[in-house]
């Protein structure tokens, strides 16, 4: 094992009641300067997440968590359309790849927010599911903050899933 990340995973960061707040800022950051979008708290979150995309981003050092980002494929196709500055998408596989790449944004931008993961945390390649009726558990046993934002008026969720 890297005896820097064996070092690093020795001291274990817990969650502060500020994370979830850290989380809608990286969102917001993100969406302005990657999409041009501002995204907005949901008022009435539906109770369960739905929506057929869904980017996941390991973390692994200090914290160890999925962060993921989900949503309908039709705002992820809204998404990669202005992260690329086109009009149409040709192949719906351009908005996935731009899925993970906004997922792993958000969760480096999300990490600089948390002074002691900023060096102390690595974050994974991403990876995207795609499906219609579909939950993901990556940490059963751990802490889970999630955040319901809108963009273009449907929701999408943004959850951090912290092994224990």
């Amino acid at each position: 094992m890297n005896p820097a990340l064996s070092e690093r995973t020795s001291s274990r960061v817990r969650p502060d009641s500020t994370w979830a707040a850290m989380i809608q800022m990286a969102a917001h950051e993100v969406f302005q300067l990657m999409v041009n979008s501002d995204v907005q708290i949901c008022e009435n979150p539906p109770e369960a997440q739905s929506g057929k995309v869904s980017a996941m981003v390991g973390m692994a050092g200090t914290l160890g968590a999925i962060f993921r980002f989900r949503c309908a494929e039709e705002s992820a196709i809204s998404i990669a359309k202005k992260m690329l500055g086109v009009q149409k998408i040709d192949n719906v596989s351009e908005a996935f790849d731009a899925m993970g790449e906004i997922c792993n944004m958000l969760a480096g931008n999300f990490k600089a927010k948390v002074s002691i993961l900023a060096d102390g945390c690595l974050l994974s390649v991403p990876t995207v599911v795609v499906g219609e009726d579909y939950e993901v558990r990556s940490v059963p046993s751990g802490e889970h903050i999630e955040v319901c934002l809108q963009y273009e008026g449907k929701p999408m969720w943004l959850t951090l899933e912290i092994s224990s």
